[in-house]
């Protein structure tokens, strides 16, 4: 029986109780929230199983020892003292990133490099030769943790980022990031028992990751790589078996997911990921103004999407926002739809009043999630049913 060990899997502002569901479902134990990440026991299997399982998860992380510090020296004392031939060959490779929380310890660069010399100082010592710095391939990915005095380094299981899915080939301007994405169709309740529309797909990220969600869809099992997979200890035959058996509970889903997009580079972009996800037998993405449409069909419609904020795009705010209100009100009767901005002065130009709001980051933009109930009763709803 392997044995469980304690483990942190990073997530964005707000996702924490998201994470914390996904984890007891797929069996973690001792879960407990924190800010941006949520920590958990398990085995190795149970390791390999998060790594591909977790869909609003940025990280998971594999503390193996925890101190106080009051000076860099502290930090590189420590570091030195502890014994790495478990993890890493005197020859091997290893790369080492740094968050920080505190007052004293400032520059996350600095502290890196502080641990990795101790790492490296301690095995020329002990063996006479050094493992070296690799930062895009490493045998070793070690976290450093600083909150306060409090010093808690990880190994890190992952890797690149987990948002980094493995199916997004191309992107546009301002590209919605996969874990973002995936949470905020959490949120918004959608269980695959109804069609979803995107009405400004963009590259088709959120179409990607709500046909994962509606057919059970591991959402890492097109990462080219997991960190894990170079630890002394990896286990090809336990992780074939944790992804064989994640596959066998995809479902079906009965229903449509649509993506629009007026930028025909856009639909095109949108169209080679969903291809390259494989998931183009449940995705139609279409060619449209989302101001110059309206929904087909009397049955519940569930729209999630992200427009632009004016960030990085040129668009006057104001009439752009109150046109998304009007063809709500207009043409979407019966629709939930849910929509994520940083512009917190163009929701107001909106003319709906919001029955839900979310507070969320989009990286480093304070963002809302915003739910507008559409009802079929209104004068106009009513007047299109005759049409």
């Amino acid at each position: 029986m392997e044995e469980n060990f304690n483990m942190v899997a990073k997530t964005l502002f707000g996702f924490e109780e998201l994470l914390s569901k996904e984890l007891r479902q797929l069996g973690a134990q001792n879960i407990k929230i924190g800010v941006r990440n949520v920590s958990f026991s398990g085995d190795k299997g149970f390791m390999y199983k998060a790594n591909l399982a977790l869909r609003t998860a940025t990280k998971i992380l594999k503390p193996i020892h925890s101190f106080r510090i009051k000076t860099e020296q502290d930090l590189y004392d420590h570091v030195y003292k502890m014994d790495w031939t478990p993890y890493l060959k005197p020859t091997g490779t290893l790369a080492v990133d740094a968050t920080i929380n505190s007052t004293v310890f400032t520059h996350s660069l600095y502290i890196a490099q502080k641990t990795k010399d101790a790492i490296v100082d301690r095995f020329r010592d002990d063996t006479g030769e050094r493992p070296s710095v690799d930062l895009k391939f490493p045998d070793v990915k070690i976290n450093v943790h600083i909150d306060r005095e409090q010093c808690n380094i990880s190994l890190d299981s992952s890797g690149d980022s987990l948002h980094k899915r493995g199916y997004k080939l191309a992107t546009n301007i301002a590209p919605i990031n996969e874990v973002l994405a995936a949470g905020i169709i959490m949120l918004s309740g959608w269980d695959g028992q109804s069609d979803l529309i995107d009405p400004m797909c963009g590259s088709g990220t959120i179409l990607a990751e709500a046909a994962m969600i509606a057919c059970n869809i591991p959402p890492n099992l097109m990462r080219k790589e997991f960190a894990f997979e170079r630890w002394n200890d990896w286990d090809v035959d336990l992780f074939e078996k944790i992804e064989e058996s994640l596959i066998k509970k995809t479902r079906d889903f009965h229903h449509k997911i649509i993506g629009y997009d007026k930028s025909p580079s856009a639909v095109a972009k949108a169209k080679e990921n969903i291809a390259n996800a494989h998931l183009e037998d449940f995705i139609t993405i279409q060619h449209e103004d989302f101001f110059k449409t309206q929904r087909g069909g009397e049955s519940k419609l569930h729209m999630v999407f992200n427009p632009p904020y004016g960030e990085r795009l040129d668009i006057e705010m104001e009439s752009f926002y109150k046109n998304i209100g009007d063809t709500l009100k207009q043409n979407y009767p019966n629709t939930n739809a849910w929509f994520i901005t940083s512009n917190l002065d163009a929701l107001k130009h909106v003319g709906l009043r919001p029955s839900r709001k979310i507070h969320l980051m989009n990286a480093m933009l304070d963002s809302r999630l915003v739910k507008y109930e559409i009802y079929a009763g209104s004068k106009k709803g009513k007047y299109m049913d005759k049409d």
